[in-house]
């Protein structure tokens, strides 16, 4: 991966490439589940901390091979395991639940020592082949290195993922040798030591072979990201979701739709986004942990941590910073930014104005320009905006403060106490006008040219 992060903790649609495989193992159900840890384990072992804290680990201080792994992995759990051991890689992002619940399946119906799970695939490089008798019975996986041209001519390759006995799989890895071109342990001599033991080898075909695709570099994990994509995508659309152009619409695992969305071209979405029946979002959005109420509309617009309400309004080119609230029909317009503030029902913020640490009722409207003066260098003030208050354009609203129910400021104003329910609010100083000013101070000038052709205008006249 050419990366100072380790590979499976690289990220597509908003899960570590571990993070989707533990999500597909989970949906077993495991009695157990455990992650051999090897390489850069610490941060890897805080991960799953994070995100998986039931999970336990297996250290394998040095990587002698998927063999050695895995009894690392069974010493973790008293060095056997009664029932079926299902092993997978932890690089394989788009292994599905579903996939792994066949395998599971097919493992106990045909009473296998061992199920390996398969796929056909356009270009096997890289990958053991699938070796089988005349009978179709799995006789054996021979890695990419130690395979004859015979044997690379196979096109259906090992996943990496398998279904053991548990107590078989424990007394076969203690014969594994390390007689091999890499020196290793390998997890699919197990499948020979079985067969010669008389037990049963059988194979799952996977029905998509781009499910057990490994992630080795930036490249295959941008072709991984499409793919997953690309299956999110489509499942929001079948339950009921319009993706105008879902070349350029990402989302990850974790946001959820109602039906009659509409995601217009260009909107990404992550983290634990909603979007409530009949919202729009987009072009051009970009919503992290942001619910969007039923028939919201979100346009060009920017929200991390935001709430925005039913019917509510937000952009073109709007910045909803963590802790935006919008009641129903709220309007947050053109180059607006909010933080930590709670907008009213009905309450608009049309144009070019900050409102961070406060409060606006219902049905008000702030004044074009307009700045909430939240932070005095130290710490943060908080503003109170009442209910049908009109404040003028180009407010500063000095925090702490409060303007009372139905109160009006005017423009330019600077305010810095609290303004009573009813009230008119004006900050600002006495406008006068100095006479002839340009004509001294700019003589010659343009303006003073164009001054004084507009005083002879109405002698003219006469």
């Amino acid at each position: 991966m050419k990366s100072a992060t380790p590979k499976v903790l690289h990220d597509i649609c908003g899960r570590s490439l571990v993070g989707h495989v533990l999500a597909a193992a989970g949906e077993l159900e495991p009695e157990h589940l455990v992650v051999v840890v090897g390489h850069a384990r610490e941060k890897v072992t805080a991960h799953l901390a994070e995100v998986a804290p039931d999970v336990r680990t297996a250290v394998q201080a040095e990587q002698n091979g998927t063999g050695h792994a895995v009894r690392m992995g069974l010493e973790e759990l008293g060095g056997s395991v009664d029932g079926t051991v299902v092993v997978v890689c932890g690089d394989t992002p788009l292994l599905t639940g579903e996939t792994l619940r066949r395998l599971s399946a097919t493992h106990s119906a045909d009473g296998n020592a061992v199920t390996v799970l398969t796929a056909e695939v356009p270009d096997a490089t890289g990958y053991g082949r699938i070796v089988r008798d005349d009978s179709g019975a799995v006789t054996a996986i021979v890695e990419h290195k130690d395979a004859s041209e015979a044997q690379r001519a196979i096109r259906e390759i090992n996943s990496g993922v398998f279904a053991f006995d548990g107590a078989l799989l424990a007394d076969a890895l203690k014969r594994v040798r390390t007689d091999n071109s890499q020196g290793e342990e390998y997890l699919t001599d197990v499948l020979g030591i079985l067969r010669e033991a008389g037990h049963r080898v059988g194979a799952s075909v996977a029905g998509d072979h781009r499910e057990i695709a490994g992630i080795n570099n930036r490249v295959q994990l941008s072709e991984a990201r499409r793919i997953l994509n690309d299956r999110l995508l489509t499942a929001a659309m079948l339950s009921g979701v319009t993706v105008i152009d879902p070349a350029t619409t990402w989302v990850d695992v974790t946001v959820t739709f109602e039906q009659d969305v509409v995601v217009h071209p260009g909107t990404q979405l992550h983290g634990a986004t909603h979007l409530a029946e009949g919202c729009e979002v987009g072009p051009n959005s970009r919503l992290t942990d942001t619910r969007v109420g039923a028939g919201a509309r979100v346009d060009n617009a920017v929200a991390v941590g935001a709430e925005v309400g039913p019917e509510a309004s937000v952009g073109p080119y709007a910045y909803l910073r963590p802790g935006s609230r919008l009641a129903r029909k709220a309007k947050i317009g053109t180059y607006v930014e909010t933080k930590n503030a709670s907008i009213g029902e009905g309450t608009k913020v049309p144009h070019l104005s900050y409102v961070g640490d406060a409060t606006i009722g219902d049905f008000s409207n702030i004044g074009a320009a307009s700045v909430f003066v939240n932070y005095d260098g130290q710490d943060k003030h908080h503003t109170t905006v009442g209910s049908h208050c009109r404040t003028g354009s180009d407010n500063m609203f000095v925090a702490p403060v409060t303007i009372g129910d139905g109160a009006y400021t005017a423009a330019g104003s600077v305010i810095t106490k609290d303004v009573p329910p009813g009230s008119l609010a004006v900050a600002r100083g006495q406008q006068r006008n100095i006479e002839g000013w340009v004509a001294r101070k700019r003589p010659g000038s343009a303006a003073a040219k164009a001054a004084e052709a507009a005083s002879r205008e109405p002698a003219a006249e006469d």
